[in-house]
């Protein structure tokens, strides 16, 4: 049966002004999961009216009030994990375990969000003048316009909103067109039902063809005060200099081309499994994938055989299946657009140790290439799809000059079994995360998360999203009269 649903704002489902509606394809199947309201610029502005009037009242509530909301939302999440799991199936092709991994850090997102609202916001500082008393102080900026994309998307749609719910902000939150229930309705729905007031989130849903207009008039309004964006580093940069235009801070979380090293001290097999989850995990759609895997030329003959046999027997097809691994790519044309990166490598002198060929519909085969060239398309592009390169080094200087080499700095993995050694190499690497003795894909919600260079700048996690939809005031206090010198 094909879901129906309209805008969310003040609280409500409302239908779009012009009464327009969009298709949501379910990318296993081709066939259509939803039809959802298509929201034009009048809605935006209502959106932004809804999130505007309700601010005062959000930003006023208790603290432990408003904590008690996030940590009722996080239990219902966990209870609709179940519902969680088939719709991120049918609309996104996600499998079971890795739905269930959105349900889990999705809740503890807002768990850690409840926790930092009680947390200490402000500092007291040392004042120049006898008798007085400085404060900064962290207040809620107002209206925060939200984006959030379809691969992880309970994990990506509850990141969106959280910290900036948390700090006392309202949020209009534009969810990807391949995912507005999973990123975007689904979270608002959570957080209704666990108390949210009306109006301090709001959702609205678009057809593609009009997302680039739908971006710009919601940061464009000037009741918003903060943006924040997870996605592509292209489309990135234009929600980035949108903001930059409006002088309105943003916090980026952009692509990676991140890189799994081992090292000669590696466990050969425990470096085997986790470059298979890095690499493969979600097919690969995640932006913290580990598309280069760079092995110690000691390791590497051992490595090569025990991966590659790896990689060629994990399960692929349908989503509902428990077993399966590799599932769908967000549709077709994400799966063509993977082929052809390899495709080019291949042409340009890249040899396949594992998979390649065409995709099955949406579905790519998990592929290993090696002997990538530099002047092939996938040398330097993110992948987002089932493929990494494998890539021997001689020291590590080597290593890091080759996990260096690109223009993003999202994420690292580095597989040793000496920790001075591993930490050695991380301090070199230049990422906004590095995880030592692990892969490259984790997450945790009181981390601070983001990147470096072209993969974006700002940090979601913590106290650091907090402090990243709020205004720091300088507030003073004279405890006894002044001297002026006129």
């Amino acid at each position: 049966m094909t879901i129906a649903r309209d805008l969310f704002i003040g609280g409500k489902d409302v239908p779009a002004r012009s009464g327009r509606t969009t298709r949501d394809v379910a990318p296993y199947t081709g066939e259509v999961y939803a039809i959802v309201a298509a929201a034009g610029v009048e809605d935006v502005t209502l959106a932004v009216d809804a999130a505007d009037s309700a601010f005062e009242d959000w930003a006023a509530v208790r603290p432990f009030a408003r904590r008690a909301i996030f940590l009722k939302a996080a239990d219902l999440l966990e209870e609709r994990g179940d519902q969680a799991a088939e719709l991120m199936a049918g609309e996104v092709g996600g499998t079971r375990p890795w739905a269930y991994f959105n349900v889990a850090l999705a809740a503890d997102m807002l768990r850690e969000a409840a926790a930092a609202i009680t947390a200490p916001r402000g500092e007291v500082l040392s004042a120049q003048e006898d008798g007085a008393l400085g404060l900064a102080v962290r207040e809620p900026v107002g209206v925060v316009a939200a984006f959030s994309p379809w691969n992880a998307p309970l994990i990506l749609g509850a990141r969106a909103v959280a910290a900036a719910l948390a700090a006392g902000n309202t949020v209009v939150l534009k969810p990807s067109e391949n995912a507005p229930l999973a990123c975007g309705l689904f979270i608002a729905d959570v957080l209704r039902d666990a108390g949210l007031p009306d109006g301090a989130l709001n959702v609205i849903t678009n057809d593609p063809a009009d997302g680039a207009g739908i971006a710009e008039a919601l940061i464009a309004d000037p009741r918003v005060r903060a943006v924040n964006f997870t996605g592509s580093t292209g489309v990135g940069r234009i929600i980035g200099t949108h903001a930059a235009r409006h002088l309105k801070p943003a916090v980026l979380e952009l692509g990676g081309k991140n890189a799994v090293i081992v090292l000669d001290d590696a466990d050969v097999d425990y470096a085997v499994d986790a470059a298979a989850f890095a690499v493969f995990m979600n097919a690969g759609q995640i932006c913290m994938s580990g598309d280069r895997v760079l092995v110690h030329e000691s390791l590497a003959e051992e490595f090569t055989r025990k991966f590659v046999a790896k990689v060629a027997a994990l399960p692929s097809g349908s989503p509902m299946e428990p077993a399966t691994v590799i599932g769908p790519l967000i549709g077709p044309e994400a799966a063509q657009r993977v082929a052809a990166l390899v495709r080019d490598a291949v042409d340009k002198g890249a040899t396949v140790l594992a998979g390649g060929g065409e995709p099955d519909g949406a579905v790519h085969p998990a592929t290993v290439l090696t002997d990538v060239p530099e002047n092939a398309d996938l040398h330097y592009t993110e992948v987002f799809g089932p493929v990494c390169v494998l890539r021997r080094f001689s020291t590590d200087d080597e290593a890091v000059t080759l996990a260096n080499d690109t223009d993003n700095g999202l994420s690292a993995g580095i597989i040793t079994e000496n920790g001075s050694h591993g930490l050695r190499v991380a301090r070199r690497v230049k990422t906004g995360i590095v995880h030592v003795n692990d892969q490259s894909v984790a997450d945790e919600p009181q981390a601070p998360f983001g990147g470096f260079k072209a993969s974006g700048y700002g940090r979601f996690g913590g106290l650091w999203g907090i402090e990243a939809f709020s205004n720091t005031r300088w507030v003073t206090l004279a405890t006894q009269h002044a001297h002026y010198p006129f």
